[in-house]
């Protein structure tokens, strides 16, 4: 009998219809493909169990957040092969389905359910989001998604953004250092915004306070940020108090549809409206406009996805949504601008940042991967390995041009029409 590297190297490439450009190791010690190459290891039959109760994205994800599924070699390689086998080609649940109408793949899938062993469905790993269907997007689910991704340990986080403590795209002028580059783009924020002294700035989303503490000191301003994370919260708080900024930011844990002291003079909302949703999102351009003085400006930091033929058929990814994102939603740029408009906003510039988000997600992968044994000390194995292949799968999103990300200045522009913008509008570049 074949070794189980070469049968499960066989079959695959039977479903797939395309040869496997990696290597594959079996639990049984075989190898097959290529020496060369980087090596997909099925460390156990519990892994093919997983993939085949769970066809397509999700089952993959269990097998590699389980540790049944591993990568030996350059992470980047085999998830760009696999995005070509799998993911690009549209290997859904429901692509896969159709496929075993062919013969030869019903076949082949019999052989990989009889090596796959006893037909007992694996559980989930304990990281996934467990949950009934409910509605989304209310206060209360909001607060539980927001606790899943940002309440996992602050030194975690510490340990992957390194001291800027900024969990968004960084700006990169030169081939500076990541944190010089993060500063470098709450100061874009910033000037975009037009701060000056003694203005009041709602930070959005505050996360650990850094764009709140940056526009506080580097402009004298003061700000008011919210964040649903009680962990985020505290420690941005105790910056503040080490900043000696009390007396110029305060952090609240506060929905942004509670903010009711406005008005205020600008509003930066730096990677937290991919959490608002479709059906909430005029809502969301509505309470920011409300909160605004006539001539104040929003700064709108969002990720965007490339539109679809039929937009009715998106989908929320598999992946980030049980893993790392529950109830994230990605909209193209044009909904965004549109969705502003309508609110009353009067958009001004999209200035769009994607390389610029590969580059900060490769940094946070080498900063993960450098100081791997301490980041699963700090969570678990299952967590640390969540966030290596979400990140640097999303890094290989942005270079490719799957996925996006947009800083939008939107205006609640006075009647008189004055928008206090200069004649040119990119001056803020120097």
């Amino acid at each position: 009998m074949a070794d189980a590297a070469s049968r499960l190297r066989s079959l695959v490439e039977q479903m797939l219809g395309a040869p496997l450009p990696l290597r594959l190791k079996a639990w049984d010690g075989s190898q097959s493909g290529p020496p060369d190459v980087p090596a997909l290891v099925v460390r156990n039959r519990r892994a093919l169990r997983r993939m085949l109760f769970k066809p397509g994205e999700l089952g993959l994800a269990r097998a590699w957040v389980s540790g049944d599924l591993e990568i030996e070699g350059d992470l980047y390689t085999v998830l760009d092969a696999m995005a070509g086998l799998v993911w690009e080609r549209g290997e859904d649940a429901r692509s896969l389905a159709q496929a075993v109408r062919d013969p030869d793949v019903r076949a082949a899938a019999r052989e990989l359910l009889k090596l796959a062993g006893p037909p007992i469905p694996p559980a989930p790993p304990r990281e996934e989001v467990r949950r009934p269907r409910r509605r989304l997007h209310t206060r209360r689910t909001d607060k539980r998604a927001i606790s899943h991704h940002y309440d996992v340990g602050n030194d975690f986080y510490e340990l992957v953004l390194g001291p800027s403590m900024v969990y968004s795209c960084a700006y990169w002028e030169d081939a500076g250092s990541l944190e010089s580059a993060q500063r470098d783009k709450l100061e874009l924020v910033c000037a975009k915004l037009g701060l000056k002294e003694g203005q009041r700035l709602l930070d959005v989303g505050c996360g650990w306070g850094s764009m709140a503490i940056h526009a506080a000191r580097e402009h004298g301003v003061s700000v008011v940020g919210v964040t649903l994370s009680q962990e985020q919260a505290a420690y941005a708080r105790k910056r503040v108090a080490d900043e000696g900024l009390t007396d110029r930011v305060e952090i609240r844990v506060q929905d942004y549809r509670d903010v009711v002291d406005g008005p205020f003079d600008a509003i930066s909302s730096i990677g937290m409206a991919e959490h608002v949703g479709a059906e909430k999102y005029l809502e969301y351009a509505r309470q920011l406009y409300a909160l605004l003085k006539p001539g104040g400006r929003l700064l709108n930091h969002q990720i965007a996805r490339r539109p679809q033929r039929d937009e009715s058929a998106y989908e929320v990814d598999d992946f980030i949504d049980s893993y790392v994102f529950p109830d994230g939603e990605l909209a193209p740029v044009g909904t965004t601008v549109t969705q502003l408009e309508r609110a009353g906003f009067e958009v001004r510039d999209v200035e769009s940042i994607r390389e610029h988000y590969a580059r900060t997600l490769r940094r946070w992968v080498a900063n993960l991967e450098a100081d791997w044994d301490r980041a699963v000390r700090l969570t678990s194995p299952g967590r640390a390995r969540v966030w290596r292949l979400y990140m640097a799968a999303s890094a290989l999103a942005f270079e490719r041009n799957r996925i996006g990300v947009n800083q939008v200045l939107a205006i609640r522009t006075p009647e008189s029409g004055a928008s206090g913008l200069p004649l040119r509008a990119r001056t803020w570049h120097g």
